[in-house]
């Protein structure tokens, strides 16, 4: 629980304040594919993600998962449910191993949120979730598969080193077959080059920006 302390949104706190909320906070782990919490679920406590990915995503009427958004440490989970009071609107699960400090909502509000320098950290975390928003919707909406796909590169090359084309495309909301062949495709452009471990390395960054980028 001393790692409260290093954590920024809490950095500022007075000693007494840390030991108080030490008494209403709980560090637990987790394993890869475990649920910190379903879609639908009561918000009972305040999430701050300190180890681990962890994946958020919506299920539609077809049985079908949609990708959301993908939290690294350190960061507030889904904290908007906490403040509306409503269900969590999707399933954040983890895609490795993870540490989460699991807060009393009800008493984190009656005791803290009378710090402003707390709250508006906080205010900043909520405008950066509407980012995020803005820009699932962007994604599904406006992006082609291949716009997608290039973005994704350009932003996240480590991950092809470390997750399955079947991962990646699960977060593009893509079919692995339609990964597999618009790599190819741009591997056969000279856009990337793939290594025989599948790493993936970017050769004309330039033209994968333009596919996406205004």
């Amino acid at each position: 629980m001393n790692r409260i302390k290093e954590i920024p949104f809490f950095s500022h706190l007075a000693e007494e304040d840390i030991k108080k909320l030490k008494n209403i906070s709980v560090i637990k782990k987790y394993n890869q594919k475990e649920i910190l919490f379903y879609e639908g679920d009561e918000p009972k406590y305040l999430h701050i993600l300190l180890d681990g990915v962890l994946r958020l995503y919506k299920i539609n009427h077809k049985g079908t998962q949609i990708f959301l958004h993908q939290f690294l440490p350190v960061s507030l989970v889904a904290e908007l449910a906490n403040f509306e009071q409503i269900p969590y609107p999707a399933t954040a699960e983890f895609t490795s191993r993870g540490e989460v400090l699991k807060i009393d909502y009800q008493k984190l509000e009656e005791s803290f949120f009378k710090n402003p320098e707390l709250s508006l950290k906080i205010i900043k975390s909520l405008a950066g979730k509407l980012k995020i928003m803005s820009e699932v919707i962007t994604n599904e909406i406006v992006l082609t598969a291949e716009a997608k796909i290039a973005k994704f590169l350009v932003e996240n090359t480590e991950l092809f080193d470390t997750l399955k084309n079947t991962q990646i495309a699960s977060l593009l909301n893509l079919t692995p077959e339609t990964l597999s062949r618009t790599l190819t495709k741009f591997k056969n452009k000279d856009l990337i080059l793939i290594d025989e471990q599948n790493k993936v390395e970017i050769l004309n960054i330039d033209t994968l920006l333009s596919m996406y980028a205004n």
